[in-house]
């Protein structure tokens, strides 16, 4: 059976959908592993959302708390608000409360991705603040570490994401994710699925 590895994501703006579309492809080259896009629900009334200029949802389908269970592995991606994940994520992530007391996201691998304004607006403090999450769950964390080799190092040009997943900067909305962070996203997912994939053979 093949290894299904869930990427879901929260975006308001498009931004966190193009680095989880990489994420799918990366992931997606891994022989025997299944890469399923997913948006999680949202919370904002459609007046709102076009007063903040959001463009339509794609296509991608809504999960519910319930169909996490059926995933070998999830990447969980979403854009930062004051420095943590994105309300609409963590409403979701709150909606998962029977899959905590039944512990069935125990011991499956977990990755995160991430959007932020600026240079400052969280592109750590995001994802360590979002581990919180997979620790009650009993998820097992996978960062990618400095697996993405030199690129982890550019200083020649603006460039999201550290080693504990791929990230991106929107800047006032305009800037929408670079090759080199394009190219980080791609790593993760083919990453991740290689290790997800271990996971569920070695279960």
């Amino acid at each position: 059976m093949a290894t299904k590895v869930y990427i879901v994501y929260y975006s308001m703006y498009g931004h966190v959908e193009k680095l989880a579309e990489e994420i799918k492809k990366g992931a997606s080259t891994v022989e025997g592993v299944e890469a399923i896009l997913w948006q999680v629900p949202e919370t904002l009334p459609d007046e709102v959302l076009g007063k903040m200029g959001a463009p339509p949802k794609s296509d991608v389908p809504i999960i519910t708390p319930h169909e996490l269970a059926e995933a070998d592995g999830v990447i969980f991606g979403f854009p930062t608000r004051f420095g943590m994940m994105a309300a609409q994520f963590k409403a979701f992530l709150d909606a998962t409360g029977g899959l905590w007391r039944a512990q069935q996201l125990a011991g499956k691998p977990a990755g995160i991705f991430y959007s932020t304004g600026s240079q400052g607006g969280g592109q750590e403090t995001t994802p360590l603040t979002a581990i919180t999450q997979l620790v009650h769950h009993g998820m097992i964390f996978v960062p990618i570490g400095y697996t993405f080799g030199a690129g982890m190092f550019e200083m020649g040009q603006v460039k999201g994401g550290s080693p504990y997943g791929a990230g991106t900067y929107a800047g006032d909305g305009s800037r929408f994710p670079s090759e080199l962070e394009l190219e980080q996203a791609f790593h993760q997912g083919k990453y991740f699925a290689g290790i997800a994939k271990k996971f569920k053979s070695s279960s």
